[in-house]
């Protein structure tokens, strides 16, 4: 996992060269960054009263949960609203986990150009607006190789730095989850199948493993079996079973008509949703 202690994530300000604003906060014309930093005290919780800069309007990932198997680099999009009356010289972004954010065992850091978000300047009364935007580029096989409990809950922290190099922060402007992708399959026999007659619906559930790079089955969660007619759009449920050991899944209903099986899951806290294709039964 990448990780960056909250005080060194605004580190970059200091030099005042890494966002460029137009407008009066060209970094040209920053002041010289002499301000003492050391009344920064990361963990607080809310803005730094050495600061004035505000934060609102944090949403992660369009709002939506983060789903990561187990391999390839995941996108998340990050946008924001910061406010200050003098102008700000540079902002910084990151996920992290846990109670305090100051510590380096559950903090992400944004991947985007020059680890900065992109901010567009607006004057308004009293002071500057900033709309922000950067990207997160999460990697499953490298940030969470040692195990699959940072799944769950992520804070949005969000800093910056004035003009005059005073900071500011929140460390929870917003939340997201970040959760483990989960896999189904669905298996309906016999094919054909006489009208009336047991049709036993067979699969898997499992979700990714970020420890091992690997899909696990998932045992004992609720999962919908059910059945689109053939020529119908939508997918009724049937009944509801847990999956068994090693994510097995079985379940059983009567013949009725040709049409489609499959198995829902509607995921967790910390797993993502699945939908096994439509298995088709013709049934006579």
């Amino acid at each position: 996992m990448r990780t960056h202690t909250a005080a060194a994530v605004l580190s970059s300000a200091v030099v005042l060269t890494s966002l460029v604003l137009p407008g009066p906060a060209q970094a040209a014309e920053h002041p010289a960054a002499a301000t003492d930093l050391g009344a920064y005290a990361p963990g607080g919780g809310r803005p730094d009263a050495v600061g004035g800069t505000t934060f609102k309007d944090g949403v992660v990932n369009k709002g939506k949960d983060i789903v990561l198997g187990v391999k390839g680099k995941k996108a998340v999009p990050v946008t924001f609203t910061a406010f200050d009356e003098e102008g700000v010289a540079v902002t910084q972004a990151f996920l992290w986990q846990g109670t305090d954010s100051s510590s380096t065992d559950t903090i992400t850091g944004a991947l985007g150009a020059d680890d900065n978000p992109v901010c567009t300047e607006t004057p308004v009364q009293d002071g500057y607006s900033y709309s922000c935007r950067t990207v997160f580029t999460i990697d499953p096989a490298v940030a969470f190789k040692d195990g699959n409990g940072t799944a769950g809950t992520w804070k949005l922290f969000l800093g910056a730095y004035d003009l005059y190099a005073n900071a500011s922060y929140d460390d929870d402007v917003a939340r997201t989850r970040i959760k483990r992708a989960a896999e189904l399959t669905a298996d309906a026999s016999p094919e054909p199948v006489r009208r009336g007659r047991t049709i036993t619906v067979t699969g898997r559930l499992s979700r990714a493993d970020w420890a091992t790079g690997r899909y696990a089955g998932y045992a004992s969660q609720p999962v919908q079996l059910q059945f689109r007619r053939q020529g119908s759009s939508t997918y009724t449920t049937v009944k509801t079973v847990k999956s068994g050991s090693g994510g097995a899944l079985r379940a059983t209903t009567r013949a009725a008509s040709d049409g489609y099986y499959r198995f829902v899951f509607a995921g967790t806290t910390t797993t993502g949703s699945a939908t096994a294709p439509g298995d088709h039964v013709d049934v006579r």
